[in-house]
């Protein structure tokens, strides 16, 4: 994708699909009021093919299809993903990867470290509107369970660190103890959320001139 235009028109062709905001904004790799806005803004889909967008929210989209589309990349970026992990030693057998696009990922990284894998599906896959806090994630029952055990937690993007922050709290809801978590950009800077560190191969960050 190379401008909002081209954001806007995939967030209509999702909404069209039925997908749920928070699910369009898992899929552009944007926070949920961009994906929102996006949506929105796609309602005047005249005008905003006829004219640049403005007046959107401030984010950053990254479009890292070039690596996910092909699986010797995903590989390769798994084995360096992995390799920043190793760090924590060797008694960590639990992978955890977050739905959507984290659990591709977090496939690799497993096999790379020889760990079990579990998925969670966060909150905002659900969410159109309103307060995500009255929604709950969930973890999936076709993989392995937390039980008590430490483990990594994987994601492509970190925008505002909500999910993050979801799934490290589900985690110790069910006895685990993430130890780290790693994702290919972070958006934010992130270092540590909630005590756990925080590893990105990318961090973008936006530098510009407040008016």
């Amino acid at each position: 994708m190379k401008n909002v235009d081209d954001l806007i028109e995939s967030a209509s062709e999702l909404a069209e699909r039925g997908l749920a905001k928070g699910e369009i904004a898992d899929e552009l790799n944007v926070s949920r009021e961009t994906a929102s806005w996006l949506v929105e803004r796609s309602g005047t889909r005249a005008q905003a093919t006829s004219r640049p967008s403005t007046g959107g929210p401030q984010d950053i989209h990254v479009d890292w299809s070039a690596i996910g589309r092909d699986s010797k990349r995903m590989s390769a970026i798994a084995e360096a993903m992995a390799d920043m992990l190793s760090k924590h030693g060797e008694d960590v057998d639990l992978t955890v990867g977050i739905e959507k696009a984290g659990a591709p990922i977090a496939t690799l990284i497993a096999h790379e470290l020889g760990t079990d894998l579990a998925t969670y599906t966060p909150a905002k896959h659900q969410w159109e509107e309103g307060d995500i806090a009255d929604l709950g994630g969930t973890f999936s029952r076709n993989f392995a369970t937390i039980r008590d055990r430490e483990c990594y937690i994987v994601d492509d993007t970190v925008t505002s660190g909500t999910t993050m922050r979801e799934t490290i709290d589900a985690i110790r809801s069910e006895g685990g103890d993430p130890l780290a978590c790693i994702v290919l950009a972070d958006k934010q800077g992130v270092d540590e959320l909630d005590g756990v560190p925080v590893y990105s191969l990318l961090q973008v960050i936006s530098v510009g001139q407040e008016e």
